[in-house]
């Protein structure tokens, strides 16, 4: 008999989850994904609990179109339905200001490419119907920069990030959205890091016909749940007309598991691709939570917790460049400058998770996804207090703390 190694019973310790995302699994989550019974994936509570996501999802996203339901997988599983629809030769200009846009920008070159363009050069291909335009790192995609690169190259498809998390920036969705519509294309949004964070409404953007977004940033679902897209009709109706070369990935037969056929809500759901009744549950318990708060509120709380994160990390001599609610993306002070990774690792080790920025220049990315009260905001700034002074850094935190309690108590005082 082969010797065969069985490993002890894997155990993994809590840990502040304070980067970029995922984010922190709220406990009703994680009870319903717990409480789930062994159901039969065509159980009548799972078909139903389906359909009861599909409409709570349109009500986050903020939309009416039909084919609006959640992908099996991460935000990549969601962005891959969305770009599906982008087919070989086809004219797209990406705009790409940081790692995940550059990554949505890779996608759309491997799709848009010829056979002969993918054979050439197949992990990296250059479509020349693909036209790569870079922001610098630590700067935002405005609306003039779109408006122009879209009257130049008049493409079919337009891609943007609308929260690029690799360097902490919003994006002009309401400038992407304008510039499609006065030229013609048919925009593609990456909303992985800006559902469930903004308060928007994607129906508000008539130039954007496709969207995808993940579960465990905004939505604060575990990240192997459902990745929310939405599509209008101009967008499946080109689908329609052009077709795909995916088969697991095609947005009309995607749908169907949700039960949306022939462009209509099927009544009591439909047969899908052996969906986990513990995924629909914590899914559903994700979306009811959200809700209840309400995306407008939480888009508050996001904003109010961001801002005393960030006086307090600017109390420690550090520099933010960022200017999205759900993390701060800093600079170390100078006698710290260089020593990013060593800091990030040093966290890590203490089960404080915070991240690098994964591209040049290296920055320190603090998250705050489902993190929204004054006591974990405070818990995070003092655990990277020590973060910087076990390196050598200097903190006064006398100072942080007045920065903090300043800035809450001032915000109490107004209320």
């Amino acid at each position: 008999m082969t010797d065969v190694t069985i490993f002890p019973q894997l155990e993994i310790p809590e840990t502040i989850a304070a980067g970029p995302g995922p984010g922190n699994t709220d406990a009703r989550v994680l009870a319903r994904f717990a409480g789930a019974g062994l159901a039969d994936h065509m159980h009548a509570d799972v078909l139903r609990g389906m359909q009861e996501c599909k409409f709570m999802l349109r009500d986050v996203m903020g939309t009416k179109n039909v084919h609006t339901f959640g992908v099996a997988g991460t935000g990549w599983s969601g962005l891959d339905v969305m770009f599906s629809a982008v087919m070989p030769g086809d004219k797209v200009v990406m705009f790409v200001n940081g790692t995940f846009s550059g990554l949505d920008g890779l996608t759309v070159r491997m799709k848009a490419a010829t056979a002969e363009e993918l054979a050439a050069n197949p992990m990296d291909p250059k479509p020349a119907s693909v036209t790569i335009v870079t922001v610098p790192h630590g700067q935002s995609v405005t609306g003039e920069i779109v408006e122009k690169a879209l009257a130049e190259h008049k493409p079919k498809w337009a891609a943007m990030a609308h929260w690029e998390t690799g360097s902490g920036r919003i994006n002009d969705i309401q400038g992407f959205s304008d510039a499609c519509e006065n030229h013609g294309a048919m925009g593609l949004v990456d909303a992985v890091s800006s559902l469930g964070v903004e308060d928007f409404r994607i129906d508000d953007f008539p130039g954007v016909q496709g969207w995808a977004s993940c579960p465990q940033k905004g939505i604060c679902c575990l990240p192997l749940t459902y990745a929310p897209v939405s599509f209008t009709d101009r967008y499946i109706a080109e689908l329609k007309k052009t077709g795909t070369r995916t088969f697991v990935h095609h947005p009309i037969l995607e749908a169907r598991h949700w039960g949306i056929i022939d462009g209509k809500d099927v009544e009591k759901g439909a047969y899908h691709r052996t969906h986990s009744a513990y995924a629909v549950a914590a899914f559903h318990e994700a979306l009811r939570i959200t809700l209840q708060q309400s995306v407008a509120q939480r888009a508050k709380d996001y904003a109010f917790h961001e801002a005393a994160l960030r006086a307090a990390v600017t109390a420690m001599g550090c520099e933010v460049t960022s200017n999205m609610t759900s993390l701060v993306v800093l600079n170390l002070p100078r006698d710290l400058a260089g020593r990013e990774m060593e800091l990030v690792q040093s966290c890590r080790a203490q089960n404080f998770g915070i991240w690098p920025t994964l591209s040049e220049p290296v920055q320190v990315r603090i998250g705050i996804l489902n993190l929204l009260n004054e006591r974990a905001i405070s818990d995070i700034v003092m655990r990277f207090a020590d973060a910087i002074e076990a390196l050598g850094g200097q903190v006064n935190r006398d100072e942080v703390r007045n920065a903090l309690n300043g800035y809450y108590s001032q915000a109490m005082a107004a209320e």
